[in-house]
């Protein structure tokens, strides 16, 4: 018997049917417009922030970039909870139009000030949970990881798409622009959400009584994957205080050029994560390639906080770090949505999504104060020691998917 949301088509275990791929494709594009828009301030926006009152106070600027995060925590899970009870689309509508609004404030913003309210503002937008909810009520069980996948591969592309553009951007349209074109991005994903997305069925029920919602707070397996979230974004936007600066620094490559090192470097993490993740699947070896990933990025952060010099050193440990990234990017949001109660994914998802901008928030913050009163080296120590928490917590996981399967547990 197909689950609740699952495509009518005939289904392969090993392939999407067409709606399985529809839905996948186009929530991974929400993400994606919604994430460029964010992504492309960041190589651009300190430098530009300087030249605005307030721009001397370097905590302000951190408050600016970090707010989003903190907003995000605050609202994914009652949005969360929200779409399991109202419905993914029209959660995912609201919450795209709050984000376009925060960006036009922040395009019309002449202080400081006002930009962290339309940060604030992008943030409250918190359509996370809701999407990748619906991608799980959309796929089955054997597909949902390679859905999951496309949303991760997304992400990182549009990342590295965006450290391309926004030097580019910032000379043609400035600060401005790129903010109202963040806004632009994100009625577009209306556009997307509200005509190509397939219709989802409503999240079935749980037995004759709803789950409650401690029993999905609580779960300890649920936990422990809310801890990997909240350490591996913690780690990203730490590391990437420090990381241009030391492509610079360390590896002689101007910020104009960075992108010449990024881009190929997450294609390539692309292309030896996808195999890594089918193979995991297919012969019920995801526990294996989980730890795996967690190990290695506890490597990467002791060979950062070692203080590599030369571009071929950084090019490597980039490439490290974006395999291990994708991969878990990938395996948390499918491991919790097939972990989570039918009836409480958005609650699940949502604590979830809300613990990941709670390490975005974190990370930037511990990284800025680390690095101005320790030194760079420190963010790096740091990092290390929360992955290796995280290597610690994720041994004690129970239930791994076993194989890969034609229906949905």
């Amino acid at each position: 018997m197909m689950p609740p949301g699952s495509p009518p088509d005939t289904p392969d275990p090993r392939g999407m049917t067409r709606s399985e791929l529809r839905a996948s494709a186009s929530l991974a594009s929400i993400f994606a417009l919604r994430m460029l828009g964010l992504f492309l301030i960041l190589p651009v926006f300190a430098v530009h922030a300087r030249g605005m009152p307030g721009g001397d106070d370097a905590a302000l600027i951190g408050l600016a970039l970090g707010i989003y995060g903190l907003t995000q925590a605050l609202l994914q899970l009652p949005l969360g909870i929200a779409s399991d009870r109202l419905g993914r689309k029209p959660v995912i509508v609201a919450g795209l139009l709050v984000f376009a609004l925060g960006s036009f404030v922040a395009a019309a913003a002449d202080t400081l000030w006002l930009v962290v309210a339309g940060r604030a503002l992008q943030g409250a937008g918190a359509i996370s949970a809701a999407v990748t909810a619906f991608i799980a009520d959309s796929t089955r069980d054997s597909q949902r990881t390679k859905a999951m996948a496309m949303v991760g591969g997304s992400i990182g592309l549009t990342f590295a798409l965006s450290l391309v553009l926004a030097p580019l951007l910032y000379a043609a349209i400035g600060m401005d622009g790129i903010f109202a074109l963040t806004g632009v991005l994100a009625l577009a994903g209306i556009v997307v959400v509200h005509w190509i997305t397939p219709p989802a069925s409503a999240p079935a029920s749980h037995g004759d009584e709803p789950t409650r919602f401690r029993e999905v707070a609580f779960e300890p397996d649920l936990m422990r994957l809310n801890l990997g979230i909240f350490v591996l974004h913690a780690v990203q936007m730490a590391m990437f205080v420090v990381v241009p600066i030391w492509l610079v620094e360390r590896a002689g490559l101007p910020v104009d050029a960075h992108w010449k090192l990024y881009l190929p470097v997450v294609l390539a993490s692309f292309l030896i994560m996808l195999p890594g993740l089918l193979w995991g699947e297919r012969q019920g070896r995801m526990r294996s390639l989980f730890i795996g990933a967690v190990a290695l990025l506890l490597l990467v952060q002791l060979l950062l906080a070692l203080q590599p010099s030369g571009l071929v050193a950084l090019t490597g440990l980039m490439l490290a770090f974006f395999t291990a990234f994708n991969v878990l990017e990938a395996s948390l949001p499918s491991l919790v949505s097939r972990l989570a109660p039918v009836d409480a994914k958005g609650a699940a998802l949502g604590i979830y999504n809300t613990t990941q901008s709670l390490g975005l928030f974190a990370g930037g913050l511990l990284g800025g104060a680390l690095q101005q009163w320790l030194g760079k080296p420190a963010v790096f120590v740091a990092c290390a020691a929360l992955s290796g928490l995280w290597l610690l917590a994720a041994r004690g996981h129970q239930r791994w998917p076993s194989r890969a399967q034609p229906q949905a547990a």
